[in-house]
C-alpha cells in the first residue's frame, strides 16, 4: 500500500523557521540588532522577548512583530517608543511577505545620535527584519493530530503495514495480550488512516 495515491494537499502545513537568526545592520550611526525565532506560544515569545530585554537592558527601543498558527491569525506588533507604525508594523510585514508563521522577529536598537524620521525607520527596521529572516532557513511544519488504539496482538503485522505506509510516529506501546499504542501524524492524513486501521480485525480506536 502506497500513500502517494491518497496523500492530501498542503493545507496541514505552514512555514516556519529553522532556528534562531541574528546580526547587526547599521545606519547612519545607529546600531540595529535583529533577532529571529522559530515560536510556538506566547509564553515562548514572552520568554525570548524577556531574555533580550535583560542582555541588551541598556538599548533605546526592543522593537518586534510576531504571528502564531497554522493560519496566521494570531499576530502583534509594538514599536517599544519609536512613533506609531514605524517600527512593529515594517517588521511585521517582513514575516507576512514571506508567508510565515510561529515566527518571533526582535530588533534591538541602539540611537547613534542622528534622527532618522518616520520613512528613515521604517526602512532601516524592514531592512533588518528582512536580513534576520535571509540567515535563517524556512522549513514547512505538519499541523499533526493523534490516534489511540488497542489490538490484539495477531493484528500487529497489520497496524505495522498502516505505520509504515503512513509514516506514521509510534509516540507510545505497551505490548500484551492487549497492544496499545498511540500514533502521531500529519492532520491531512486522519481520515485515509482511520479507514485503513478500521479495516483491521479487532482494533479499536480510543482516543
Amino acid at each position: 500500500m502506497s500513500i502517494l495515491s491518497e496523500s492530501p494537499d498542503q493545507t496541514d502545513s505552514y512555514l516556519t523557521l529553522a532556528r534562531k537568526s541574528d546580526g547587526i545592520y547599521k545606519e547612519q550611526g545607529s546600531k540595529f540588532l535583529y533577532f529571529a525565532f522559530p515560536v510556538d506560544s506566547e509564553d515562548a515569545i514572552k520568554k525570548e522577548l524577556a531574555a533580550l530585554r535583560k542582555s541588551y537592558f541598556d538599548a533605546t527601543h526592543h522593537c518586534y512583530a510576531w504571528i502564531l498558527g497554522k493560519d496566521a491569525s494570531s499576530f502583534r506588533a509594538n514599536d517599544d517608543g519609536e512613533p506609531n507604525h514605524s517600527a512593529g508594523d515594517p517588521i511585521l510585514g517582513q514575516i507576512r511577505s514571506r508567508q510565515l508563521t510561529n515566527v518571533l522577529i526582535v530588533v534591538v536598537r541602539y540611537f547613534g545620535g542622528t534622527k532618522l524620521g518616520v520613512s528613515g525607520l521604517i526602512k532601516a527596521y524592514k531592512i533588518a527584519a528582512s536580513l534576520s529572516l535571509d540567515e535563517n532557513e524556512t522549513i514547512r511544519e505538519w499541523v499533526k493530530t493523534s490516534l489511540t488504539l488497542k489490538f490484539p496482538y495477531p493484528s500487529m503485522n497489520d497496524v505495522m503495514k498502516v505505520v509504515k505506509a503512513y509514516n506514521l510516529e509510534i509516540v507510545s506501546q505497551e505490548m500484551g495480550l492487549d497492544c496499545r499504542f498511540s500514533l502521531s501524524f500529519r492532520e491531512g492524513l486522519e481520515a485515509p488512516v482511520r479507514s485503513k486501521l478500521e479495516e483491521i480485525e479487532g482494533l479499536e480506536i480510543t482516543g
